[in-house]
């Protein structure tokens, strides 16, 4: 019996300890502030934007701190190989992503869609954009689709390092259009003084192989430990209603919730 009660007394101490290291963690999180309304910085230089105030109510859940390491999105993959952070701001967990990183459960869902010029006949096809030049973010699934599909049948895909480079060569004419998540171009680029010439056109661009059906934190192969944590606080936030008032803050009653019912 006492033997029973010193090992159940060792587990307390145990998961205690683990516990309290979790909560007294500072996690690295892996960041492109150049992508609003998703990840910019405020008026005083503060990371804000969908993205990090849902990763900032996950950081509190967990109780953990979460400092934000700035770099180009095509850099993220492989800073979080080479441990330089501890997750990755949510992307597409695309099929070629997951051969690499793992993935947490699924934040969001964005569609892809084509911006162009007011009154440009172009469509999101290879024969109506042969010969154009159409921009892509470097690493994004956009730009794997673009040169998976377009490239080879005369479309000038045009890779860039971020989201603002894109917009200003779309509004300097240096581009016929540009390959983009939906909602980060009309709740961006659209919004502002200098979009106002340029518009989204076609369906949503799409493909089941290369693309994801939502967006999700990338972790590192094996680490449970991080896993656990994101999923346990991204469900608790869903669950009381946080989630859902930041989306509101930044699209209003646009749905962009993840529809498992899309997986095939």
């Amino acid at each position: 019996m006492m033997k029973k009660i010193q090992v159940a007394a060792l587990m307390a101490m145990i998961l205690g300890s683990a516990l309290a290291h979790a909560e007294g963690e500072t996690l690295r999180v892996g960041a492109d502030l150049s992508y609003p309304p998703f990840q910019f910085r405020d008026a005083a230089g503060t990371p804000t934007g969908f993205e990090i105030d849902v990763t900032n109510a996950i950081c509190k859940e967990m109780k953990v701190k979460c400092d934000y390491v700035v770099s180009s999105f095509d850099a993220e993959i492989p800073s979080l190989i080479a441990k330089k952070v501890d997750f990755i701001s949510p992307q597409g967990a695309t099929e070629k992503r997951r051969k690499v990183i793992d993935f947490s459960d699924f934040v969001y869902h964005i569609p892809t869609k084509l911006v162009v010029q007011k009154g440009s006949p172009l469509l999101p096809t290879p024969e109506s954009l042969q010969g154009k030049r159409i921009a892509v973010q470097q690493g994004s699934i956009q730009e794997m689709y673009a040169n998976t599909f377009w490239q080879p049948k005369g479309v000038d895909v045009v890779a860039y390092a971020d989201q603002d480079t894109i917009y200003q060569d779309l509004v300097a004419g240096r581009l016929d259009g540009a390959l983009s998540p939906a909602v980060a171009v009309t709740f961006g680029f659209l919004n502002k003084p200098e979009g106002r010439n340029f518009t989204l056109t076609g369906p949503e661009v799409r493909d089941d192989k290369l693309f994801s059906i939502g967006s999700s934190y990338g972790l590192r192969k094996g680490d449970d430990h991080i896993k656990k944590l994101l999923n346990d606080g991204l469900a608790k936030i869903m669950a009381d209603g946080t989630w859902e008032k930041i989306k509101t803050h930044y699209f209003g009653p646009l749905d962009i919730s993840v529809h498992q019912e899309k997986v095939k």
